[in-house]
């Protein structure tokens, strides 16, 4: 096992190019992880208002939501390169503006309008980097170790992003954490974007003068799936907060997170090393059905530590079901249109976590932390529905 752990991984990371660019993308996208949190704690410090704060982050969330298939959109007709230095500056000018705003106090809409001017322009780093694996790679096993590869650097920024914002804001200055996103977020794009040698060719995205189609039979149950586990990760990340500070103490909501957090890092890693011999919409139902049975056991217990071992038993079904909803995307999707497929994938995600998040903190408020871990039950139940109604793509 553990040669092919480290065969898998040699023969993926060996290809020219390849580690340098998947690590400039795990850099890039911190941002993804630091901004929202950052805006929160920068906004409520200034103005004393989380409800403020929460409007001004919820502005910059919808407008990355919808900007992705856009983007996507772009990268494959436009190249990477092009996209990425272009979206990179105008970020870093969105929220630069966005920071001075709030640190003078303009009142709305200005650090609303700079929210959403940050959100439209940052860059779908994710998208482009399996975008990139799927230029370089050929092997069908290959790709599904790279995908497991960026699952991986997924989980690192989610458990570093928010852990950097929160210490720099809270102990530095209330905007060091967004100075740092911003930072980060502009030397990592513009360095990817002047890796020419692994970037996707522009492929002809119409064919004898018809546009190439999209499957979108097998993109919908794909997209809501993952709007699903966007319900799931809201409503989670507000329910352990609610249940820590029931049990014990808010302080060690971070660590039930980080320990959910690190059992899909864990997974996802194993999972690069597996060479499968079932197939990627199989593997997402079955991984499916694993996060749903271990989240339907977190609103019965009312112990940190046995909650703990149950978020991280969760957690380990996240990047294998996650793994295999890229691959099922990368199967069916033809490569002119890959980035704007993976930038549905994006908005599905992103658009399922705002209300997973408002309905945890519905239920929080009446019915207190463990009863809403029901809200995500029921995101990873609807998960699991996409994946059941999903179905192969017919023939031409």
């Amino acid at each position: 096992m553990l040669s092919n752990f480290v065969g898998n991984y040699a023969a993926v990371l060996k290809q020219p190019g390849a580690l340098r660019f998947s690590l400039t993308g795990l850099v890039a996208r911190l941002p993804i992880s630091m901004v929202t949190l950052g805006i929160v704690l920068l906004v409520s410090a200034r103005t004393g208002s989380y409800a403020a704060a929460g409007r001004v982050s919820a502005a910059y969330v919808i407008a990355n939501a919808l900007a992705a298939v856009p983007q996507g959109r772009l990268m494959d007709r436009l190249g990477q390169r092009r996209v990425f230095g272009i979206g990179s500056m105008v970020f870093a000018l969105g929220l630069g503006t966005l920071i001075y705003a709030v640190l003078h106090g303009w009142s709305a809409p200005w650090p609303h309008l700079a929210a959403i001017l940050t959100g439209l322009a940052q860059p779908i780093i994710g998208s482009g980097v399996r975008a990139r694996w799927q230029h370089l790679l050929d092997d069908p096993d290959h790709l599904q170790t790279a995908f497991a590869f960026e699952a991986v650097s997924d989980e690192l920024v989610f458990m570093l992003g928010p852990t950097l914002v929160t210490f720099l804001a809270t102990l530095v200055h209330p905007a060091a954490g967004l100075l740092t996103a911003l930072a980060v977020g502009l030397v990592g794009g513009l360095a990817l974007a002047a890796q020419r040698s692994t970037e996707p060719p522009v492929l002809a995205a119409h064919a004898h003068g018809e546009r190439v189609r999209m499957p979108w039979g097998a993109l919908l149950p794909l997209t809501l799936g993952g709007a699903s586990l966007g319900i799931l990760f809201g409503a989670t990340d507000v329910a352990t907060v609610a249940f820590a500070d029931e049990v014990s103490t808010k302080a060690f909501s971070g660590l039930l997170l980080a320990i959910w957090s690190f059992g899909s890092l864990l997974a996802g890693a194993l999972t690069g090393a597996v060479t499968w011999k079932i197939g990627t919409l199989a593997r997402l139902r079955r991984g499916a059905f694993a996060l749903t049975l271990m989240m339907t056991i977190t609103p019965f217990i009312g112990v940190l530590w046995l909650q703990a071992l149950v978020l991280f038993g969760a957690g380990f079904a996240i990047s294998p079901t996650l793994i295999a909803a890229v691959s099922r995307l990368e199967e069916v999707t033809p490569r002119a249109r890959f980035s704007e497929a993976m930038g549905l994938l994006h908005t599905g995600l992103a658009a399922g976590t705002a209300p997973g998040a408002a309905f945890g903190g519905l239920v929080v408020d009446h019915y207190g932390g463990s009863a809403a871990y029901w809200i995500g039950v029921a995101g990873a139940g609807l998960a699991l529905l996409c994946g059941l109604l999903a179905r192969e793509p017919k023939a031409d």
